[in-house]
């Protein structure tokens, strides 16, 4: 096999009912609801179709399961109009599609996402195969979120480190991606997959909970925090770099002794419809800069960028565009004035 090129992503692919309602209330509380966008979502399908609205010419390559049903369908249909490679894209009978409501708070911009797991619980390492893949990268996501995965495989901690595996000796290099579930169970499942990562990329958070560092504040996020953390998960895993981001910044650690603090793009509060997504578009810059030999800088520069695009829509991967336009849009757009 020549020279490795492009991605593959594994993991969840699922339907996002992107509903926009005027404010999120306590429980008890009332809102308004004011009208949704349909989409597709989950680890696997933002990145994939990040990736390739990042470049059109990238190879990207996915692995998933979805339900023999209309939303499965639909996502075999986004998958196959972004020029995603679906091979591996799997259907079954036994479990329906992925389901997700993500409200969007018009007044804060922020998300809350409701799931039901459907064909997710049901995805095995064994629906991975990367015996003929020439991508370079694999993208994985997301622990918590797949029963199967989640458990003991084939007397690995769980089925993230039977995939990783597979996938190290195949060639790939790994990223894992994360979402914000309860700490105890983050840490749980993603510890055990630390020695067989090459990067991981996740918020503020994600990277308390892997390192037991407390990262916020009353609310506010502590850079300097974010960093002894990160270098925790770097020391006690064998990955190359670690990053974190959150809204204001983001700092990225490597294996090397390079340290990176960046504010992010300053986004006009009128062009931002939702966050929902912008981790996912965050991930796809930053790997996309590793992947073409970027420096550090540079690919921390094009994952803000990539977030800051995304924000303009209500969907995860709408507004995402190539990397040039993204870029061009943060340089009109200007940087935050944040302290490191």
């Amino acid at each position: 096999m020549g020279a490795r090129r492009g991605f593959v992503t594994g993991g969840s692919w699922c339907v996002d009912t992107n509903k926009t309602v005027s404010f999120w209330p306590a429980e008890d509380g009332i809102t308004e609801y004011l009208g949704e966008e349909r989409g597709g979502g989950g680890s696997g399908c933002n990145l994939a179709l990040d990736i390739r609205r990042l470049d059109p010419g990238m190879p990207v390559e996915t692995i998933g399961l979805v339900g023999d049903d209309e939303p499965g369908r639909y996502l075999l249909a986004v998958a196959k109009d972004a020029g995603v490679d679906r091979r591996q894209m799997q259907v079954t009978r036994d479990a329906g599609t992925q389901l997700t409501d993500a409200f969007v708070s018009e007044k804060s911009r922020r998300r809350v996402h409701i799931f039901s797991r459907g064909a997710a619980s049901l995805l095995t390492p064994d629906h991975f195969d990367f015996t003929e893949s020439s991508a370079r990268f694999l993208h994985l996501g997301l622990p918590g979120v797949h029963a199967r995965m989640d458990a003991g495989w084939a007397g690995e901690a769980n089925g993230w480190v039977s995939v990783l595996k597979k996938a190290k000796a195949a060639g790939l290099r790994t990223n894992l991606e994360l979402c914000s579930l309860e700490a105890g169970l983050l840490a749980r499942l993603a510890r055990p997959c630390f020695a067989h990562l090459d990067t991981i990329i996740i918020n503020d958070n994600e990277i308390a909970a892997l390192s037991g560092i407390a990262t916020i504040k009353d609310g506010v996020t502590d850079a300097a925090a974010c960093e002894r953390a990160a270098r925790n998960v770097l020391e006690n895993g064998a990955m190359d770099m670690v990053a974190v981001h959150w809204p204001a910044m983001a700092l990225a650690v490597t294996r090397d002794g390079q340290a990176l603090r960046l504010p992010s793009v300053a986004v006009p509060p009128g062009d931002a419809l939702s966050a929902n997504g912008a981790g996912d578009a965050f991930a796809s810059g930053m790997l996309y800069g590793l992947h073409e030999g970027w420096s550090l800088h540079e690919a921390l520069t094009l994952a803000h960028a990539a977030a800051a695009a995304s924000l303009r829509s209500l969907t995860t991967t709408g507004a995402v565009e190539s990397w040039q336009a993204c870029l061009a849009l943060a340089q009109s757009w200007g940087w935050r004035a944040t302290k490191a």
